[in-house]
């Protein structure tokens, strides 16, 4: 969410004129992320999230806008794409990919009690469930294919102790990717990327997921592993709160239940969720891109996550 491509105010108002939202009041660049280039709005109608795809293609992004779509009408609490006078939710803008969502109320929990993960395992089991008839297929952009392109890349970059790590997790992730349990796992569009600041809550009432732009059909475990892996640690240690854990997953559980498959496939999924990160870091780290505004993550905090994943057990998942 950093600002690749400028936008002012009289580009906004030219642009923004096929869409049903009134004048154009205000614009103003969001400074988080390192994906694409996002704006809030004010037009006469009210606020809006403005964003410019930098690198998601014209051919892939009906994926993530009709899922959010999708969702928003099965009362799942995300954002919902605004359609222009012509019908169209995708458009072009400075020649990129863009569309204006709703913008969800409330603020960022960036202190989670048990009682803010239950409500996030709940609504990501609501998703889940949601999502089971969106009949676009597309697969997680950021999977074990991924994985295999991005870690020689990324390794020559790396003190010995770090490529040891990535070369014994990447062997481990490939024999489990294998194995008869991740198969039965179930699986549709997942999130992928629910971090704390990609949730909105009121209090302790959870108003909306959002930034669904590494979405893809994947398993929901992988999902829910990525979700505990931020929203139940220590974000200095990683270490697993395991109240936080036993909230988010009970209360998932109490919506979907889990499967025997998803059980054995716990401990590796959270791993799994673990070096997904720990890659994307590391090749946003050592391969930068140019940005107006860019808040580069860490790589270490999710080298701390995979090794604490690897030699300490999680909460049993039920």
């Amino acid at each position: 969410m950093a600002v690749f491509t400028p936008v002012s105010m009289d580009d906004l108002a030219r642009w923004a004129a096929q869409f049903p939202l009134g004048k154009p009041l205000a614009i103003k660049g969001i400074s988080s992320g390192i994906e694409n280039s996002n704006f809030f709005i004010t037009t006469e109608t009210g606020e809006y999230v403005l964003t410019i795809f930098e690198n998601l293609t014209f051919q892939q992004l009906p994926f993530y806008l009709n899922l959010m779509r999708h969702l928003a009408e099965r009362n799942v609490l995300v954002p919902a794409p605004i359609a222009n006078a012509c019908g169209e939710i995708l458009n072009r803008l400075h020649g990129k990919p863009a569309a204006i969502v709703t913008k969800l109320e409330g603020g960022h929990q960036m202190s989670p009690t048990p009682a803010h993960c239950a409500a996030v395992g709940a609504m990501l089991a609501r998703m889940h469930l949601a999502g089971q008839d969106f009949p676009i297929r597309q697969p997680n952009l950021r999977g074990l294919d991924w994985w295999k392109e991005t870690t020689p890349r990324v390794l020559p970059h790396l003190p010995e102790d770090n490529r040891h790590l990535l070369r014994a997790e990447m062997h481990f992730q490939e024999a489990f990717a294998a194995s008869a349990p991740y198969h039965q796992l179930p699986r549709g569009p997942i999130h992928a990327d629910l971090f704390r600041n990609n949730v909105m809550f009121d209090g302790e009432r959870l108003t909306g997921f959002f930034d669904f732009y590494f979405a893809g059909c994947d398993t929901w475990l992988f999902d829910i592993a990525v979700t505990v892996n931020d929203w139940c640690i220590d974000p200095d240690s990683g270490v697993l709160d395991a109240n936080r854990v036993r909230a988010l997953l009970d209360a998932y559980h109490a919506v979907r239940p889990f499967s025997a498959a998803e059980r054995i496939a716990w401990q590796p999924m959270l791993r799994a969720g673990a070096l997904r990160f720990w890659l994307s870091r590391l090749y946003d780290f050592h391969m930068p891109r140019d940005a107006e505004m860019l808040t580069p993550h860490d790589p270490a905090h999710f080298e701390r996550i995979l090794r604490e994943r690897i030699t300490r057990p999680a909460p049993a998942l039920f």
